[in-house]
């Protein structure tokens, strides 16, 4: 090999959710060669079409360019996948339990497959969000494996964290903040080296479980961070303080940083919340009291209620008044909604017997599926005639920069409820529009 050149890796990637899709079409873009592998049938057709069977950004693009480049492909065989591959990643799904911890069967057995049919020396990389110890259970698994079939195939497992924002997972796989490596074998730790040779990225090489703990606390302290703001929020409100100023001076101190201060109805999504039960759940295993985590859980699940309290009070009885939701998935540029706060939004909605239609640009048969009283309208302004409020759960661009003047003159009411306080209160008031926002006050 040529000095300069980089080692082009043969690579599998178990598993095709969003961390799955992304962590292959990166790894095909730095020139590797990869195979991504799922059991499900139909959305490893898509891919092979060039149709990404999730919303995000840009990434159906790369695949297309991969797929005719030939450097991507795509399977239903796991088998097919790690037998050819010097490098496996598991990238399957940890959803929580009913008790708050992770269901851990997809991993065991991504695992039990992976000991079937590997053939030579090969680096089983976990990227999956997992407990402190799996690494060492992926290896037993492994291990019990091969010797089941009585052979002798050398192995290394290393645990290697997404760190990965929907909406925006292939600009952070390209430019990530930094690349954890937890690995106890230097053999591994100079290949996975090689593998992000081209990532222009800090890469810190620890032990497998401090990897494990530093994705948990990662996310653990982000949502923390949020929760703090709108715990702020509410007693902002109270004191006529506006939120939205104090985060930015907050955001101004260099210790703290402008990032994740946005008050709101909560956080939602796949990982905060089954993340921070996790580590609770792990806390208290460890018979170590997790008091502060505890706390951001409650503060969370209680946002949406405290914000609906706000809305009954502006409004009076709900019963039999139109609201219009805007933006269903828990952040923009997604369509995911899992633990998205508009779901819990629109139960509190139902509950009091109002009449609901929406609008998000990603998420439409979901919500119908799940609320068949719902009205999903994929046109915003068609969403917002007659209604008595707007309620804004979701910060997509396409609802921010609306003709708000439009909406109005559509709306036989003019309440605005901006659960992400991302409006312009002094525009909508001139507009004729009842603003309405989490901690701001206009008067300060």
């Amino acid at each position: 090999m040529k000095k300069g050149m980089v080692r082009k890796l043969k690579i599998a990637v178990i598993g095709i959710g969003y961390v799955g899709i992304t962590t292959a079409v990166s790894l095909g873009e730095l020139g590797h060669q990869v195979v991504g592998a799922d059991m499900d049938d139909t959305k490893i057709k898509q891919l092979k079409s060039g149709i990404l069977p999730i919303y995000e950004p840009h990434v159906e693009t790369v695949i297309r360019k991969l797929l005719r480049e030939e450097s991507l492909h795509f399977t239903t065989s796991i088998k097919e996948a790690v037998e050819r591959a010097e490098i496996v990643f598991i990238t399957v799904g940890t959803p929580p339990l009913a008790d708050g911890r992770p269901n851990m069967k997809h991993i065991g057995d991504v695992a039990t497959e992976i000991g079937r049919h590997i053939r030579e020396y090969s680096i089983i990389v976990n990227k999956s969000t997992v407990p402190v110890g799996t690494t060492d259970d992926v290896q037993s698994i492994i291990a019990d494996q091969l010797k089941l079939r009585e052979v002798n195939v050398p192995f290394d497992v290393v645990s290697n964290p997404e760190f990965l924002q929907e909406g925006r997972a292939l600009q952070n796989a390209r430019k990530p903040d930094r690349i954890i490596i937890g690995c106890s074998s230097p053999a591994a730790a100079e290949i996975m080296l090689q593998l992000y040779e081209k990532v222009d990225a800090p890469k810190q090489i620890t032990s497998p479980r401090n990897a494990e703990m530093i994705k948990y606390a990662s996310n653990a302290f982000l949502a923390t961070k949020i929760t703090l703001m709108n715990e702020i929020a509410r007693l902002c409100d109270r004191l006529a303080v506006d939120v939205s100023e104090v985060a930015k001076g907050l955001g101004m101190d260099k210790r703290i940083g402008p990032h994740f201060l946005q008050a709101g109805i909560g956080y939602g999504g796949s990982c905060f919340p089954k993340d921070i039960s996790a580590l609770v759940m792990m806390g208290r295993e460890a018979q170590i009291e997790m008091s502060i985590l505890e706390g951001v859980q409650e503060v969370n699940q209680l946002q949406t209620d405290w914000f609906l309290d706000k809305v009954k009070q502006q409004m009076g009885d709900l019963y039999g008044k139109r609201i219009t939701l805007f933006g269903f998935a828990f952040k923009p540029d997604t369509d995911d909604i899992r633990e998205a706060p508009s779901l819990k939004i629109i139960v509190g909605l139902l509950n009091e017997g109002a009449i609901i239609s929406g609008f998000d640009p990603a998420v439409n048969k979901k919500i119908t599926e799940m609320f068949p009283s719902v009205t999903v309208i994929e046109d915003a302004y068609q969403a917002a005639k007659e209604a008595d409020a707007v309620v804004i759960c979701t910060e997509w661009d396409e609802i921010i920069n609306l003709d708000w003047r439009k909406i109005k003159g559509l709306m036989k009411g003019n309440f605005i409820f901006d659960g992400r306080n991302v409006l312009d209160w002094r525009m909508l008031q001139q507009e004729g529009l009842r603003y309405w926002g989490v901690g701001r006050n206009m008067n300060t």
